[in-house]
């Protein structure tokens, strides 16, 4: 089992910057990779952004150059650091964790992210 929570959401004008975190918690150790998805309303998540625990990430051709993503040194923490935000960057970011071992994907409660024109 994993617990994911994030933060750092909120409301910014477009050209600004916002980091996300997200903390996981529980069974880190087997977690094979971690990202960040949105959601728009009305249509399906979407990838923004997916690390391994080996490090490589891939990111979205609709925010390569503008967002990037990270571990923390403790690597139960991802970052998705986004900058020249857009108004249609608007939408609800969710992490994720994916272990392999039991074919599991896991969700935070997601977090807010608004950019206002």
């Amino acid at each position: 089992q994993v617990q994911l929570v994030e933060s750092g959401g909120g409301l910014v004008q477009a050209g600004g910057s916002l980091r996300l975190s997200c903390a996981a918690s529980g069974s880190i150790f087997d977690i094979n990779y971690m990202g960040w998805y949105r959601h728009f309303p009305g249509k399906q998540r979407e990838l923004v952004a997916r690390i391994t625990s080996g490090g490589n990430t891939n990111v979205a051709d609709s925010v390569l150059g503008r967002f990037t993503i990270a571990r923390g040194n403790a690597k139960n923490t991802v970052y998705l650091q986004m900058s020249s935000l857009k108004p249609e960057d608007t939408a609800i970011y969710y992490c994720n964790a994916y272990i392999a071992l039991d074919s599991r994907t896991y969700w935070g409660p997601g977090t807010q992210v608004t950019v206002s024109s």
